[in-house]
């Protein structure tokens, strides 16, 4: 190769980071870190020099020769001037079924203490997009192991849902009973922005040992940087797809979509992007469909990802822009009820505010038939709870009502289940029958 040729083949290597060209900070603003005299593109890694050793951050942004940076570990020992050196391959995250049965950050580094995760193959975060004509349409339910979703909510395999509930509802309780009540292949959970507490309770008291063993937990807690919470879905997310190329089905269980947009709001705002909705920039609203159309059924020969996200209701509002935003690109949604869960009523799934989209398809004409019945008198009865609960209604004046205040003891214990009971479709399916058989019976007698 001739000096000219070496020389361009050099630039064009400095320009697309193959050559580690070394810069140095220059500020520091808050979690953000100004990097001059290097050049590296946009999601690249760089290793910064510090007094307490190499720190790794991504890049988020640039103006002009200037790189904006976002640490993945929290800031300690920076100083001016500290060498930046980007690096010139991207890290895969291991991927492989000696992943089932393990904790990882949002890196894909071993939480659990069990050593290294051996693994052969590796992938990257950002996978192609799946044309959605080659994707095959849902025709399955999905058994999730509880009465109340399988009943009157079906899902179907390949589905992205929405699991909308406030804080202290039962959302992490329900989300291990369908671990261990689905009969998904592989369950990938993503517990991101919870309480260390929390993950630790999750994982050990909520999952359990059987869970565990199927299951493969992404932890990305509260006090972990922005990027790291990021990172931590689309991790999980990565992982869900290796599955689903292998031709397994896949339960994705995300713990919680807010926490990400809020950790994207965080890098956003950092450098310097203003907001639109709320606090949120317009980049936020424009990664969770990116994130959420990752999920779904494959193309032939592959597997399926069947996913519920969940999304923290602020003060119990479902209007809040990125529970919106979710409900216009999810396939249906749950909502969990602070009302109910008061009541002593688990799971507190409120079947009159949630919807399944995709449960026409995956279910008989009878069973959707009993179950919209069964939600038109579980409505009605909530539309006159209060004249019924002073004694304003009197028995008789409507038979609909009549018929829905006899309805209601028995399909209040039908929707109600025990933390570690798991009922199997089949069984939810007849009991569904027996309740509706109730309903007609109590009919015929007036």
């Amino acid at each position: 190769m001739t000096l000219l040729k070496r020389l361009q083949q050099y630039r064009t290597d400095n320009l697309t980071g193959r050559v580690a060209v070394a810069g140095k900070l220059t500020r520091v603003v808050g979690l953000t870190l100004e990097a001059v005299g290097c050049r590296a593109a946009v999601g690249s890694l760089c290793h910064i020099e510090t007094l307490d050793g190499v720190l790794e951050a991504e890049v988020v942004g640039f103006a002009g020769e200037k790189l904006y940076l976002m640490p993945s570990e929290q800031l300690k020992g920076v100083i001016p001037g500290a060498k930046v050196t980007p690096l010139s391959e991207e890290h895969g995250i291991p991927v492989g079924m000696s992943l089932l049965g393990r904790v990882i950050d949002g890196v894909g580094t071993p939480l659990d203490g069990l050593g290294e995760i051996l693994t052969a193959d590796t992938a990257r975060y950002t996978t192609q997009r799946l044309n959605p004509l080659a994707r095959r349409a849902i025709t399955q339910p999905m058994d999730v192991g509880v009465r109340a979703i399988n009943a009157m909510l079906t899902v179907g395999q390949g589905q992205r849902m929405g699991l909308f509930a406030g804080s202290g509802v039962g959302k992490s309780v329900l989300l291990g009973m369908m671990t261990r009540g689905t009969t998904a292949d592989v369950v990938v959970v993503g517990l991101i922005g919870e309480r260390g507490r929390e993950v630790k309770e999750f994982i050990e008291e909520i999952l359990g040992e059987e869970g565990r063993a199927r299951s493969v937990v992404v932890a990305a807690p509260a006090d972990a940087s922005p990027l790291m919470r990021l990172k931590g879905c689309e991790t999980a997310l990565t992982i869900a797809e290796y599955f689903r190329d292998q031709g397994l089905n896949v339960l994705l269980l995300m713990d919680s979509l807010t926490r990400y947009a809020q950790a994207q709001r965080e890098i956003a705002l950092a450098v310097g992007e203003p907001p639109a909705t709320k606090g949120y920039p317009p980049s936020v609203f424009a990664k969770l469909p990116a994130l959420v159309e990752r999920a779904g059924n494959g193309g032939e020969g592959q597997g399926s990802i069947t996913a519920f996200f969940t999304v923290l209701t602020e003060g119990d509002d479902l209007q809040d822009p990125i529970a919106d935003a979710s409900r216009a690109i999810l396939d249906g949604h749950i909502v969990l009820s602070r009302e109910l869960a008061d009541s002593g009523h688990y799971p507190a799934v409120d079947i009159e505010k949630s919807i399944s989209r995709v449960m026409p398809m995956v279910t008989s004409d009878e069973h959707m038939l009993m179950a919209r019945t069964l939600k038109q008198y579980y409505s009605l009865y909530q539309q006159n709870r209060d004249l019924i609960t002073i004694g304003a209604y009197q028995k008789g004046a409507d038979p609909r009502i009549d018929q829905a205040i006899a309805i209601r003891p028995v399909l209040e214990q039908f929707l109600q289940q025990r933390m570690k009971e798991v009922v199997p479709y089949d069984q939810c399916l007849e009991g569904l029958r027996n309740v509706a058989m109730t309903l007609i019976n109590n009919g015929q007698r007036r």
